[in-house]
């Protein structure tokens, strides 16, 4: 069998996708057939819509004292740098279905046969050393803004960010670092993850044809990426039970809007 890098195209016949230019009502599309999808197969909470909000309450008690108590946040907001990652299974059910095949939330596990399952591999291990480094990034804004004094409880964590200077000025740098990462995320993985399930294209191309997509379509891709967002957090609440519905339902738009900027 010859050898293929995972820098390298997948297949060497296949050339770089074409990016679309698309507006508002292709995000609107793409949420409607996210939709249509979840409602059509909604036993894949099971695979994702559960797992996902168990992983996030563990972090969140993970992080509920000691030296983590500052991290509650960074952790549990961290997590949604991941989704792209959780959301593989929901991406191969969106493609099954739309190619008519029988779909069932067994099927999400057929994306462990895929043969760009090497690549997907590293390109998730690209985005856990972003995780890692946003923990890192979100540590030293704390320790920089607040010292080194850890609250005892986290009560008294939320009494000292929301009452003193320098737990606003936390708040400010804290976001402002926090959007360079999710600005760095959204713009490698918007459609690369989708684009090496449809199509074994390499590392280096379905990163790159990830960043084309964003660069064309700044005003989109930012609404996109507060929509995401948004619904992230509310579907925290309460206690990530949200997620259960709301990571299927983005999962699945996601795929259908890679359609939409990459032409086929």
């Amino acid at each position: 069998m010859a050898h293929v890098s995972l820098l390298s195209e997948g297949n060497p016949d296949q050339i770089e996708p074409a990016v679309r230019a698309i507006g508002f009502s292709d995000i609107r599309i793409a949420l409607t057939k996210g939709y249509a999808d979840f409602t059509e197969t909604p036993t894949q909470l099971v695979f994702l819509g559960i797992i996902y909000p168990i992983v996030g309450f563990v972090a969140a008690r993970a992080a509920s004292g000691g030296a983590l108590l500052p991290l509650l946040y960074p952790l549990v907001a961290g997590l949604s740098l991941m989704g792209p990652i959780a959301a593989l299974g929901i991406y191969e059910l969106s493609r099954r279905r739309e190619k008519g095949l029988p779909t069932s939330w067994l099927n999400a596990f057929d994306v462990l046969r895929s043969p760009a399952m090497p690549t997907i591999a590293a390109l998730g291990l690209v985005m856990c050393v972003v995780f890692v480094a946003w923990l890192y990034a979100a540590q030293m804004v704390y320790r920089a803004t607040m010292g080194d004094v850890v609250p005892g409880s986290i009560w008294g964590l939320l009494g000292q960010v929301l009452t003193t200077s320098a737990g606003w000025s936390l708040i400010l740098w804290g976001h402002i670092v926090g959007f360079f990462f999710a600005a760095l995320i959204l713009t490698l993985t918007v459609v690369s993850f989708p684009l090496l399930l449809d199509r074994n294209v390499g590392l280096r191309v379905a990163v790159w044809t990830s960043v084309r997509a964003v660069f064309r379509n700044p005003i989109p891709m930012a609404a996109w990426g507060i929509i995401v967002a948004v619904l992230l957090a509310l579907g925290c609440l309460p206690i990530f039970v949200g997620l259960a519905v709301v990571m299927p339902i983005l999962g699945h738009a996601t795929w259908h809007l890679y359609r939409r900027v990459v032409e086929a």
